[in-house]
Parts: structure tokens; C-alpha cells; sequence
């Protein structure tokens, strides 16, 4: 088995009575810079565009930023909501970014689903599989160096990344389409439930290739863990900034249809939003504790600064990371 791995991510999130914006940004570098010297593996950043607390929606913007900061961990994005983009300009700045970063960039592709957001940018929700599969193919072409003609317009991109396009590029989601196409490309995979890994797997053999990568997610283990010495403490400062967050995210899945299907769906309490295990706030001995519970290609993963939550607070969590990570280095797998 693989070691466990830990990504730190930020969703930039900024709501008025939170974190000044300003202030976020330069904490997060900051953060991303300290997260590299002690060892975490990723760092993972996000898009969503339109949301009034201020959601993260340039990341190769701010991935440019990590790169600068950082010299060895992943810099992660994902899901890049590739039908409100042009794959030839992502292309450039994939570019950009894996060169920038010495080949750690990692990006996945999700189709969206916000209509808030294809309207923004005048597209349609119901292209988006289409411009999904158009756009992968075309930012695999551009970046193996390829000269070409798509939809009627030259493509030709320069400069080329460090690493091979197929291994910076993942399809994320959660159903057997999803899986598929990650393995019809020929590319990784960003797995939203652990139970489509074998339908990728299987589809990449069936096609003669060797599965791509991908991280195992955990569905026993929070999805944002929160380090602290006094839980209880650290719980009652946090509550805002996740119920915020939930709430956010339980808003668009309404806004895509009904809703019901959401897992941020009746957590509109902290009593609901505990028993949810979406968060956790854990000792140093807590995470060690529940390291038997990740799988292999599993991760623990951190937002220090979610939904604005306080940098000094923040900084607490990754200062305990930084007991930590020696420890899970050395446990046995």
C-alpha cells in the first residue's frame, strides 16, 4: 500500500462577517508555502465563479501564485469546470503552470453544474458533455505538441509542460460516465465515490491501457478535518464558517434540480452538520488513530481557511499538521 497522503486545500471563500479577502489571499500563500516545507503531499484549489462570498474562480491564477511559493508538493485543481472555458487557453496555462512548478501541476475536469454559472458565460447546461469531451481532446492534442484544426480554428501551443499531458490531466465526478470517459481518454481519474474506481479500471484494460491515477475517497473519514488541542473550542469557532459552506453548497444543488440527492441537503444545523462527519476536529492522536481508515491512494484532507475561517486559527490547525505528518510517514501500511 501506498503511504497516507495529505492535501491541504483552499476554497478561498470569503463571506462579509469573515476573513477580509485581501487578507485570505496572502494567508493562503503563506500557508501553501509552510504546507510544502513540512511535507504535505497536495495542494488543492478550486473553481466556482459568481458566488457572492467569493469562491475561488481563477485557480491557475492562484495556482501560479503556489507554484512560486512551493518547490515539491502537487499543486492540485479540481474540478476545473471545462465547459466555461477555452481548451486552448487552459491548455496555455497548463502549460504555464507545470513549467512553473517543475511538472507538479495536476488538474481535474469536471462538467459543472451551477446554471448560475453556463449562464454567466453563455453556455448551455446541456452542452456540457459535449464541450467536456471536445475539450479534453483538444488540451491532450495541444499539449502533446500537436499543430491541428478544431471546430475550424488552428490550434497550436508552445510552450509544452514538463510532464505528459495524460499525466496532468483527470476527469472528475461521480457516476460510471465519469469513470469511462477518464478511461476513454486514457487519463486519471478524480473519483467523487470509491465505487466507480472498478468501472474505470475495467474500461481502461478493456481498452488496453493501464489505469491511470487516482485518490481513493473515504467516506468514513471527515472531508475537512480541522486540527486542534481543544476541540470543543475550536468546534465553536468553526461552526459559522461550515454551516455557511453547507449552506453554499446545498443552494446550487437546488439550483440544478430539487436538491434531494445533495448530500449538504437538511444541514442547516450544527447538531445535522456533526452528525453529518462532512467536518472533523481532531487531536494529533484522533488522526493518527483513524489512519487505519484510509485506504490505499486515500488522503486526509485539511482546509485551513474554510469558508474564512480565522488565519490564526487556521495556522493552529497546520502547526499540529506539522507534529503530525512524521508520524503517519512512519506508520506501517
Amino acid at each position: 500500500m501506498t503511504p497516507i497522503n495529505t492535501t491541504v486545500s483552499f476554497d478561498m471563500r470569503s463571506p462579509d462577517w469573515a476573513t477580509p479577502t485581501a487578507k485570505l489571499y496572502a494567508e493562503a500563500l503563506d500557508m501553501a508555502a509552510f504546507a510544502d516545507e513540512i511535507g504535505v503531499d497536495r495542494i488543492g484549489l478550486m473553481e466556482h465563479h459568481g458566488s457572492e462570498d467569493g469562491y475561488l474562480p481563477q485557480p491557475f491564477v492562484m495556482a501560479g501564485g503556489v507554484a512560486a511559493r512551493t518547490k515539491r508538493c502537487t499543486i492540485g485543481l479540481g474540478a476545473v469546470i471545462l465547459p466555461l472555458h477555452d481548451p486552448v487557453k487552459l491548455a496555455e496555462q497548463m502549460a504555464l503552470v507545470d513549467l512553473m512548478s517543475n511538472g507538479r501541476l495536476q488538474v481535474i475536469f469536471g462538467a459543472g453544474y451551477v446554471p448560475f454559472e453556463f449562464a454567466m458565460f453563455g453556455t448551455s447546461l446541456k452542452d456540457r458533455g459535449r464541450l467536456l469531451d471536445e475539450g479534453i481532446d483538444i488540451i491532450l492534442r495541444a499539449l502533446r505538441g500537436e499543430r491541428f484544426e478544431a471546430n475550424g480554428r488552428p490550434v497550436f501551443v508552445r510552450p509544452l509542460p514538463v510532464q505528459k499531458p495524460e499525466d496532468i490531466v483527470f476527469v472528475g465526478g461521480g457516476v460510471p460516465a465519469s469513470a469511462k470517459r477518464a478511461a476513454k481518454f486514457g487519463v486519471g481519474l478524480g473519483p467523487m465515490r470509491a465505487d466507480i474506481i472498478p468501472i474505470y479500471e475495467e474500461e481502461c484494460r478493456k481498452l488496453g491501457r493501464e489505469p491511470g491515477n487516482y485518490n481513493r475517497p473515504c467516506h468514513q473519514l471527515p472531508g475537512i478535518i480541522m486540527l486542534s488541542d481543544d476541540p470543543d473550542r475550536t468546534w465553536s469557532i468553526l461552526e459559522p464558517h461550515a454551516l455557511h459552506v453547507v449552506q453554499e453548497y446545498a443552494k446550487w444543488a437546488a439550483a440544478e434540480g430539487d436538491g434531494s440527492n445533495s448530500p449538504f441537503k437538511g444541514l442547516d444545523n450544527i447538531d445535522a452538520l456533526r452528525r453529518s462527519g462532512m467536518f472533523g476536529v481532531w487531536t494529533v492522536d484522533d488522526l493518527i488513530a483513524n489512519a487505519d481508515k484510509v485506504e490505499d491512494r486515500g488522503t486526509f484532507g485539511f482546509q485551513p481557511l474554510v469558508g474564512g475561517f480565522p488565519p490564526e486559527e487556521g495556522w493552529k490547525s497546520l502547526e499540529l499538521l506539522k507534529t503530525a505528518i512524521p508520524k503517519l510517514k512512519d506508520l506501517p501500511r
